[in-house]
């Protein structure tokens, strides 16, 4: 019988481990499937809720009269007309002050999907005074029409807003209605304010916010102050704008959080013609975790703070992070089954790489499927378990001895032990991941030092009589 020379062999276990990629990347492919599902169910869960909310303190409009000369030549003479238009001037506080406290709840659709919502009770206070340099503006005080003055409150879904929702203005109530104002397209609500005396005017608020998932606060004015506490255990705080660490609290029974924001951190006017706008709390996050990677100031509309109350493990994230290693698991008991047949004389056919590839990638699948019922850690302790003892077992009839399959045992006991300890210290993965090739390939150059790769041996098969 013609025996394959080492170099063959090895050349046939690459092609089923290249041909294994396809299944794994299959795989892959099913984890970003059952995310996309997860997101949707979260989606329904907050339908009816409300969604991830932006709030900000009170702005103050005040419209103006523009006056306006044209000339024209009517019959040969000039005439000067004059028009009168109303502008609106847009002016944020001095100092606006924000206290929220979060209510989280978990919802679940069903015993796999989970979505957290919350409760946020807010109270605020901000205090507006007339600017002082509104001629940088070509705008005259005597042409502000301060008794037709109206606060804005932007709210970036006002559906989640209760019904006891509060304004008052120097002590006296007003009336709240929806919207930001006549030609507005901003979400929120907004009051009139007689504000014919032109002194500081010291404004409070409070109301009730239904949101899930984010909260984000927009700083804006000369002083912006916030402080936020819950019970929820597990905070992440993003955007433009991070609390220090003596400026937050952060335990098993929840978190406190403080921010100070000044209007030259803001870099923005106090005074302004163009009417402001909630910016995207999840791309000005992301913009501003971009920017900080490549140390770059925080891009224009990353000025917000944001709160995410998440989950404290994402089970499709730590799937999708082992399934990166899925190869390096192939590879490595390949390589032993490999060393078996060219130095221990133990024969491997193709198809029983194929078979051990097929175990292996089996794996991420038990994972994904238990881990959606019973968490990821006792998911992987099960799914390691039932993979490591079919292979062994396996790996005996293969070898053709129990001695063998227990090295091939211990080895994915090793490789599943690694590879959980990778998933938790992610800052420490390519280090150990990279020792483990090194060491591998050490010990392969060692143990095939004197192996020749291109000869062949016959063996001739014993008569039968």
């Amino acid at each position: 019988m013609k025996e394959r020379s080492p170099g063959v062999k090895l050349l046939l276990a690459g092609l089923v481990g290249g041909a294994l990629i396809i299944p794994l990347l299959m795989v892959y492919w099913l984890v970003s499937d059952r995310q996309h599902q997860a997101r949707v169910a979260q989606a329904s869960i907050t339908a009816g809720w409300a969604g991830p909310q932006t709030v900000s303190g009170p702005m103050l409009v005040l419209p103006y009269t523009v006056t306006r000369e044209t000339r024209e030549v009517v019959d040969g003479r000039t005439v000067t007309k004059r028009t009168e238009s109303e502008q609106l001037l847009y002016i944020a506080p001095s100092r606006q002050d924000l206290q929220t406290e979060i209510d989280p709840e978990v919802r679940s659709r069903g015993i796999i999907h989970q979505s957290v919502v919350y409760d946020a009770a807010i109270n605020g206070s901000a205090r507006f005074v007339v600017p002082e340099d509104l001629d940088r503006l070509g705008i005259e005080e005597n042409q502000l029409e301060l008794d037709e003055a109206f606060l804005q409150l932007p709210i970036s879904d006002p559906r989640g807003l209760q019904t006891d929702a509060s304004m008052a203005a120097g002590g006296e109530p007003l009336t709240l209605r929806p919207g930001l104002g006549a030609g507005h397209s901003g979400t929120g609500v907004h009051a009139f304010v007689d504000w014919s005396e032109g002194e500081p005017l010291e404004i409070d608020f409070t109301y009730a916010l239904r949101g899930s998932s984010d909260f984000s606060m927009v700083p804006r004015g000369e002083e912006s102050n916030f402080t936020v506490t819950s019970s929820w255990p597990h905070p992440s705080f993003t955007g433009g704008f991070l609390p220090g660490d003596e400026d937050r609290e952060v335990s098993a029974d929840g978190f406190t959080a403080k921010w100070s924001i000044s209007n030259l951190a803001l870099g923005q006017s106090l005074v302004s013609t163009g009417a402001p706008t909630l910016p995207d709390a999840a791309m000005a996050a992301e913009e501003a975790m971009y920017m900080d990677a490549v140390h770059m100031p925080a891009p224009v509309g990353a000025e917000i703070a944001t709160i995410r109350l998440m989950e404290p493990v994402d089970l499709y994230k730590r799937v999708e992070r082992s399934l990166k290693y899925g190869f390096l698991f192939i590879g490595f008991t390949f390589l032993a089954f490999l060393m078996f047949d060219v130095v221990a004389g133990a024969r491997v056919a193709p198809a029983e790489y194929l078979l051990t590839g097929a175990g292996l990638i089996l794996f991420f699948v038990m994972l994904l499927a238990f881990a959606e019922m019973i968490g990821f850690a006792l998911a992987y302790v099960t799914a390691s378990a039932a993979i490591i003892g079919l292979l062994t077992s396996y790996s005996a009839a293969v070898l053709k001895s129990w001695k063998r399959a227990s090295i091939i045992g211990g080895l994915l006991v090793g490789l599943y032990a690694v590879l959980y300890v990778l998933l938790n210290l992610e800052a420490w993965s390519l280090v150990i991941g990279s020792l483990m090739l090194f060491f591998a390939l050490a010990g392969v150059m060692y143990a095939t030092r004197n192996i020749e790769w291109s000869s062949v041996n016959h063996t001739e098969e014993p008569a039968v009589e």
